[in-house]
């Protein structure tokens, strides 16, 4: 029998036609997929261990996950076998072997979400569920302001959606939230030490209460000392939101 491998592997998707990455009951997963074209490559029966779990309709431009094996497939050739077998909107972007402890959820740092606005009266043709159409007029300098207030380690129960889990902890660091604006394109950088049940969409939902005049910044410190999800803004649609970077 061949010596186990630990493989660190990633990947980009685009989530348009996925019920989020994690397997479930009702509808075709990414990593249903994934483990699919993986074990064919590999010719032995794996399961993968994902970074995150991402709702229906999220991207990912950077996604991790660990896999053993006993195969001794060389990492280029895993590269090209399994996108070889992956439909056109997945694709594994590097593999490497890790060491036996490394798990692509429990080991990460950190993570960095990207929220993507095509701010505009007009739609997009080529952005359709790959940004938000947002048409209202956006106020950059209240949306910095107002960040300025959900960065550093707070708790987020707040802007936690209605499926979180009781009991959990809802205490998370968010390291900065950078936004920048380039004609029509609006993109929002959120990076920290962990997420929430939508957590990211009801920030940027909430920040852009904040751009009209609905939320005032002030209001979020004892929004989020509530702890009540009712008092947070909206919560953004899933199609501009991308997993954009892993830390570990």
């Amino acid at each position: 029998m061949n010596e186990i491998r630990n493989l660190k592997v990633m990947m980009a998707y685009r989530g348009t036609a996925y019920h989020g990455f994690q397997i479930q009951n009702n509808g075709v997963t990414v990593q249903e997929i994934v483990e699919k074209c993986v074990s064919k490559v590999l010719n032995e029966p794996v399961s993968i261990q994902g970074c995150s779990r991402t709702d229906t309709g999220v991207h990912a431009n950077q996604f991790c996950f660990s896999v053993q094996t006993h195969s001794k497939i060389k990492n280029l050739g895993f590269v090209r076998g399994v996108n070889g077998e992956l439909p056109k909107d997945i694709s594994i972007l590097s593999c490497e072997d890790a060491p036996p402890d490394f798990h692509a959820r429990f080991s990460c740092k950190g993570k960095e979400y990207l929220y993507l606005i095509h701010n505009s009266e007009c739609k997009d043709p080529f952005t359709t569920d790959l940004a938000y159409h947002y048409r209202r007029p956006f106020h950059p300098e209240l949306v910095r302001e107002a960040a300025q207030h959900l960065t550093g380690t707070k708790d987020f129960k707040s802007f936690c959606a209605s499926g979180c889990k009781e009991n959990i902890n809802t205490v998370r660091t968010i390291y900065d939230i950078i936004l920048e604006t380039e004609g029509e394109k609006i993109r929002f950088y959120i990076r920290g030490d962990g997420f929430l049940y939508n957590m990211v969409r009801i920030m940027v939902g909430t920040l852009l209460d904040v751009s009209e005049g609905r939320i005032s910044a002030d209001q979020l410190d004892s929004i989020l000392l509530a702890g009540n999800r009712l008092l947070a803004g909206r919560t953004a649609p899933a199609h501009g939101l991308y997993l954009n970077r892993i830390f570990y």
